[in-house]
């Protein structure tokens, strides 16, 4: 038997049997792990509660043929106390959860930057000094950037002029008048200044930024999210809009 120990944040479980979960886990060294939590549906389980979704948690697991188990766990942070007792932030935080899981394609392929991004994007969903959306659509941005599909911004992403027109998904950001395909869409330049500042962290911009330009952003990164994950987010069905 195999021992090690490694800190993740829970992304989801699932039922298995009648006392036992298995749990999916994007940690910080060994990337995303699928474990047996054994017992931790029953009410005397001693660490049942530390492995729901959004907890940070340091845990020792042991390798199995298939799944590993895990053999401890201690909180470091549970998110999901914050998160729950606010409907938006809950489902921003669901869909942080989701695209983290989906961004993280092989297990036990190591993902550092991945897991700091959702650890630092659940942290300041905690806090709650930024409206939930627009943190949402910074993990998105930042998210894409680490895993190779930071949406161009500044130039055109098909010729690098810096008179863009418009945002293309399939041509992967901003376009010139020249190379803009049928069907583009044509932002204000506003929301492409807090899709900048988003990326960069430029949180005195994004929150100075105007509803109708957030409502905007929102939906294209949505929109070119999906498109590079090739399915939907579930959870983004349930994230709250505020009205333009």
């Amino acid at each position: 038997m195999t021992l090690y120990r490694d800190e993740g944040v829970v992304l989801r479980t699932q039922k298995l049997g009648e006392a036992d979960r298995i749990v999916t886990i994007l940690a910080k060294r060994t990337g995303k792990v699928r474990a047996v939590a054994k017992g931790v549906r029953r009410t005397t389980s001693r660490f049942g509660a530390r492995l729901e979704p959004f907890t940070h948690v340091d845990l020792q697991l042991h390798t199995g043929r298939t799944l590993d188990v895990v053999t401890q766990a201690e909180t470091i942070r549970p998110y999901g106390e914050p998160l729950a007792a606010d409907y938006p932030r809950y489902t921003a935080g669901t869909a942080m959860l989701e695209t983290a899981d989906r961004l993280t394609h092989g297990e036990k392929e190591p993902a550092l930057r991945q897991f700091l991004l959702l650890v630092g994007g659940l942290r300041t969903l905690a806090e709650g000094g930024h409206e939930p959306r627009l943190v949402l659509d910074a993990y998105f941005l930042r998210s894409l950037a680490v895993a190779g599909y930071a949406p161009a911004l500044d130039a055109c992403a098909k010729c690098q002029a810096t008179a863009v027109r418009a945002f293309a998904i399939v041509s992967g950001g901003v376009v010139c008048g020249a190379c803009r395909p049928a069907g583009a869409a044509v932002p204000a330049g506003e929301t492409i200044g807090l899709m900048t500042a988003l990326l960069r962290g430029d949180w005195t911009k994004a929150d100075a930024s105007e509803q109708r330009h957030r409502s905007e952003c929102s939906g294209l990164v949505a929109a070119y999210l999906q498109w590079h994950l090739e399915h939907g987010i579930r959870s983004l069905r349930h994230v709250e809009r505020e009205p333009v």
